[in-house]
This record gives C-alpha cells, structure tokens and sequence, in this order.
C-alpha cells in the first residue's frame, strides 16, 4: 500500500480544522466569513482527498455525517439524568403564582433573576460528548428512556460532531429542540405534492417523522436544525453557576444556542419579554409555542428542586391557544378502562392548532352543565400543542331554535350496567366492572402498551378481535394463545401471529415497576409504579401493605393509597395476577447489592445475539450484581460482550482496547461471589 505523503495528511487535517470552524461560524456565532460557494469549494476537496486515501477517513471528518447504511430498528437507551416535562402557565395569574411560589421557598427574595427563552415545538433530544466527540443521540422518550437516533442527529449541520475550544468537561450530555424552519416546511410539502406523496401537518410533526427514519440519508435532505437549551450528565458541573453562563459556555463549544436567550430581572420583565416575543411570533422563521422562565442561578435551582417529573425552577408559558368555530354534531359517551363514563364532543370538522378537529372531551357533566352546552350549539374550540381539543364557550348568541339538551346516560352504552356517580366525584362509572368489554378492551390494551409490558404487534384492532371472539377475558388470557389461533384472525398470516406469540411470550421478562404500572391500578402512572417498585422491591410486600406505610411513598397520598388497597383487596384482581405468575411472568429481583461483588460498578456493553440468554435477561442478571449496563462502547467501558453477528461496537471495542467477552467468559462471571 502506498504511502500517504505528508501533505496530503497536513491538507486534509487543515480541511477539516477549516470547515468545523466555518460551521461554527455560520450555526453558532450567525456570522460566516466566506461564501457559500467558497465553503462547497472546501467541501469537495475534503471529499476528494478522502476518496483518494480512504485510509485517512475518521467517524468525526464533515464528510461522515451520513450513514450509509440504513437501521433496521431503533435502539434505547436509559437517560442517566432524567429529561424532565415543565408545568405550564396559561395566564399573568398562573405565572405571578409561579414567582411568588419560588420566592417564597427561597426566603422571600424579593427579586429573581430569569433565563427567558423561546420554547421551540419541536423535538427533545439528548447529545452525548466524550472528550469532545459526539458520540450518542437520543430522544426524550418518556423521559427515563428514549431511542438511539444518532446516526440521524449526525445529519444534522448545526449539531457539532467535534466541541470547538477548550475547557469542556470530559463527559458532556447536551439537551437540545431538533426543529424544521418554516422554509423547509414550505419546501417539504411543495415537494410532496410535486411527487404526490402525504403533505405534513405542521414543522413539528414533520421534524418527529423526519428525526425517526432509519435511514439517515433521508434525514440529512429534511433541513432540520437544532438550538441546545440545557444540560443532562456533565462528569464536572463546576464549568458555570447558572443557565445563561451554561449556554454562554455551549456556544464557545460550537454548539447552537437561541439568541433571543435573555435575562430578566423580576417578574414584570418576564412579562415584558413574553409580550415582545408575542408579538415577533409570526415573523420568526420557525415555530414557537411559548417561552420558557427558569430560575438562572443553579444554587438556587438546587434549592427549589422538583415535584413529581417537574422542576420547581421553571414554567412554560404557553402563548394564547389557536381557536376556531364549529358545531356540536352530537355528544357520545365513552367508557374508560377504569370505568368512566366521559361525554365527547362530535364536530363538525374545522381546522385549527395545525390539525383537523372532529371530536373534543367535554371531561364531565359538570363541564357539560357549566359551558350550558347542547348538542346543536355553535362552540369555540381550542388546541394548544399537543393537548387534547376542548370546547372553550358555547355561542349562546348563534344556538339554533333546535338544539338536543344533553344527560347522562342511565346504562352503560357498551354492557348497559348501571352507570353510577358517588357523592363529591365528579366522574361517572359503569358498575359492570370486569364484565364490561369496554374495560376489558381497555385494560389489555393498557397492559400490552410500551411502557408497561411492552407486548409488540398487539394493537387496539387484535385485541378487539380477541376479546370478540371469547379468546381473552384477562390479561393472563394472553399468555395462552396460540398461533394457530392468532393466525385464524382476519388478514393475520402465519408469520404474523409467531411474531405476536413471541412478542407475547417475551413479555414475561419483565420489571416489577412496568408490571405494577401494567395493572391499570387508578391514578398509578409510570412515576408512582417506580417508585412503589422501589420502595417495597417484591410484589408481595406492595399487596400485603397498609394505607398507612403506603402513604410513606413519595407521591402517594389518601386518594392513591386508597385506590391501591382496593385493588388489591378485589379477590378478582389477585386472581388474575396469580394466574399471570403462573404463566411466568417474573422479573429482575430487586435487592441490595453487596458492595464487595466483582461486577458491582463494573460498566458493560452488549452487542451482537446471545445463545443462551437473550440481551434483556443477560443485561438484568448484570444490573442485579451492581454492574452498569451501557449502550455505546468508550473508554470508560470495562468489558464488552460480543455475541454473534457483532457490529460496530465490537469494532470500537478493539479500536479502544477494551476488553472483549464471549457469552461462555460472561456466565463464568455472572456465576462469582
């Protein structure tokens, strides 16, 4: 093999340096220095050196954002700091209760200082540095977990492959909104319609749908840009002492953050900037939905600290709701997989929030009485984000001479029990319970979802179709299907219904925080099931415990610990759990681990099928020991464990002479004391 002449190993170095610090320019600082016809110049000699010595290509060149090869799946991958949600503020009210409530937690200061800054609609993502490279991407997810789209991320020009300067922590975990402009919106859609193919709702959901593509080279022709907003994992947090020094700091790294980011000393400065970015609104050139408030000073975030998914340090102050016109066709009423018998609205469809509303909760009858509403009524409608469309006021002014006056109904519209309203609740239930289909449909479906057990291939269409045909009574039900069963569905195949038995069958390695979640126990949600999980560590110490101990658990009140005791208490709900135990149902014990065991802190990378014990059971038997269990290999990672077909962790491994694995050498080590 020839060798490399040292200039062309000097050019291409000098290339890269020159095109990184452009980006830089041109991303961070909105102040480049060349044309961009002298930047394509740069370019395409990077391309044709590299060509030319393909031996000289490496991951972080600006020639290798674009993977070549597309993704079969998406990998997740745990968030080691939690991406957490914001509360929402509506109105000058409910941000005047937000400041005075952070006031009064930090001793009555009289004037806080803020970050103010746009709220993008967009896409959360989470950008992993070690020493400098970028060497993960990953989405919110329900904020403890989300999905590996870093091949995607790379695509993206604004998301720096390599931190420019110095003074960067080693480890550096970047929060940042992937967002489409409105131009390449615009763009996106004249091309669909140039070739014929589904126009995009809105810049948020063309973002969503172009971040998730699993090949990359799709992406990279989407335009998306990014603005980093916050931090996540930092190994040395002492770099900044508050949120507008950290984005100050990220922009030195290279990495793009929203010039409107200001600071604003006291409330009615906040309110001043809302309005200011209110009104700047529609000429920017992308899509906002609010402005962002948070505590600057990180001593004081500290101080004030969270409740529940949230910090108590910020708000999301929403602009005033998108809002049109229509008429209640008709009012149905639904029931829940709790029971409840909730009114929507039928409308007439109209356009508004960037999607066609045809249907609105109306919540219950109290909000049916309070709004006077009938069906035939003239409505205002409104879709802020994602939330749900709900009717704002009726238009008494315009209610036609005929209109249908609106009551709840005696019988269930599904098993036609009695429907029932106990005294001080505002919500109505069916009192068919475990025989009513609507519940059973609803129960299963909630039980088979991602954040419970997970059962892929399961959707709202088979279990109505198992539930019709008598197959499935209970969630245990499930466990005993069989193919040729499942296959014998309308348009179901033969490999179909393996998938779906299998996925099924997979679900039995579970944890106890998604089975406890899974259950559908009223008002226990993911957060609350974590934390049930681990404070009592076995299902049994939960079931056996009393509202007293119950209500010890952070997030657990009167109301919750009640709901949970009656669960349990219900011979037919401990029946069905037994009977899902007997169908093999387990998870990870959740215990203490010894502090002198020789995986405990030991960090692990899986790659590549395992023989004996698939990925999930072999990174649960890791996790017991006290073993931390990562998704990509540096040089942090103690040991990788190589299966067959290998990928590209394999090869990182030996680039960074990592210790490598075979599945024999981990059973040997999962067998130590």
């Amino acid at each position: 093999m020839n060798e490399i002449p040292e200039s062309v190993v000097t050019e291409v170095n000098r290339l890269r340096d020159e095109i990184q610090a452009h980006n830089y320019r041109y991303y961070s600082l909105d102040a480049p220095v060349i044309p961009d016809v002298e930047y394509d110049r740069l370019f395409a000699r990077l391309i044709e050196l590299e060509a030319a010595w393909p031996s000289l290509v490496i991951d972080t060149s600006p020639t290798q954002r674009v993977g070549a090869v597309p993704l079969s799946r998406f990998s997740t991958v745990d968030h080691e700091v939690p991406m957490l949600s914001l509360d929402n503020a509506f109105s000058v009210a409910d941000m005047t209760d937000f400041d005075r409530r952070a006031r009064e937690r930090l001793g009555n200061i009289t004037v806080l200082t803020y970050a103010c800054e746009p709220k993008m609609d967009g896409i959360a993502v989470n950008l992993r540095y070690e020493n400098g490279v970028l060497v993960r991407a990953a989405t919110r997810g329900d904020g403890q977990t989300g999905e590996d789209i870093t091949q995607n991320v790379r695509t993206i020009k604004s998301v720096p492959l390599v931190l420019q300067g110095q003074g960067y922590p080693p480890l550096l975990e970047v929060r940042g909104e992937v967002f489409m402009p409105k131009a390449a919106f615009a763009e996106l859609n004249r091309q669909a319609e140039r070739e014929q193919t589904k126009r995009f709702v809105n810049p948020r959901n063309a973002a969503a749908g172009s971040l998730r593509q699993l090949d990359s080279r799709i992406t990279a022709s989407r335009k998306l840009e990014i603005y980093c907003y916050g931090l996540g994992k930092v190994s040395d947090d002492g770099f900044c002492s508050s949120h507008l020094d950290s984005l100050a700091c990220l922009s030195r790294w290279g990495l793009r953050v929203n010039p409107y980011a200001v600071p604003a000393h006291g409330l009615e400065a906040c309110i001043a900037y809302y309005n200011d970015m209110l009104a700047r609104r529609d000429q920017l050139p992308y899509e906002i939905d609010g402005l962002v408030f948070k505590v600057n000073d990180f001593s004081l975030q500290r101080e004030l600290g969270f409740v529940s998914r949230a910090p108590r340090w910020a708000i999301a102050y929403k602009f005033p709701a998108q809002e049109e016109i229509t008429q209640v066709i008709d009012v149905e009423f639904q029931v829940g997989r709790t029971g409840a018998v909730t009114p929507v609205a039928r409308l007439s469809p109209v356009f508004v929030g960037g999607v066609t509303v045809s249907n609105a909760t109306l919540h219950n009858m109290e909000e049916i009485q309070r709004l006077d509403l009938h069906v035939g009524d003239w409505v205002t409608v409104r879709r802020a984000g994602d939330v749900i469309p709900q009717i704002v006021s009726v238009l008494v002014e315009r209610r036609p001479l005929e209109i249908i006056r609106v009551t709840l109904p005696d019988l269930c519209p599904v098993c036609q029990a009695p429907v029932v309203q106990l005294e001080g609740e505002a919500v109505a239930r069916c009192s068919g319970g475990l025989y009513c289909q609507a519940q059973r449909k609803e129960a299963i479906k909630h039980f088979a979802s991602r954040k419970a057990m997970n059962i892929d291939g399961l959707g709202d269409k088979i279990v109505d179709a198992l539930v019709d045909n008598g197959w499935v009574e209970s969630v245990a039900d499930l466990y005993r299907l069989t193919t040729d069963q499942v296959a014998s569905l309308d348009r179901m195949g033969k490999k179909s219904a393996a998938n779906l038995v299998g996925a099924i069958d997979k679900s039995r390695q579970t944890r106890l925080a998604n089975f406890i979640y899974a259950l559908g126990i009223r008002e226990v949600g993911e957060a609350t099931a974590r934390t049930l999980a681990k404070r009592f560590r076995n299902l049994d110490a939960l079931m056996q415990s009393t509202a007293a101990i119950l209500q010890q658990v952070p997030d657990v009140g009167p109301v919750v610990a009640g709901h949970i005791l009656a669960f349990f208490r219900e011979p037919h709900n401990v029946s069905v759990i037994q009977q899902l135990l007997a169908e093999g149902i387990h998870w990870p014990e959740v215990s203490d681990v010894t502090t002198d065991h020789p995986l405990k802190d030991k960090v692990f990378v899986l790659t590549g099928t395992l023989e004996t014990l698939s990925r999930e059971q072999a990174k649960s038997q890791l996790l017991a020991l006290g073993a931390i269990v990562r998704d990509s290999v540096s040089q942090k990672t103690d040991f990788v464990v190589a299966g067959a077909a290998a990928g590209t962790k394999l090869e990182q491994a030996k680039r960074l002479g990592v210790p490598v694995l075979d599945e024999s050498r981990l059973s040997e080590m999962l067998k130590m004391s």
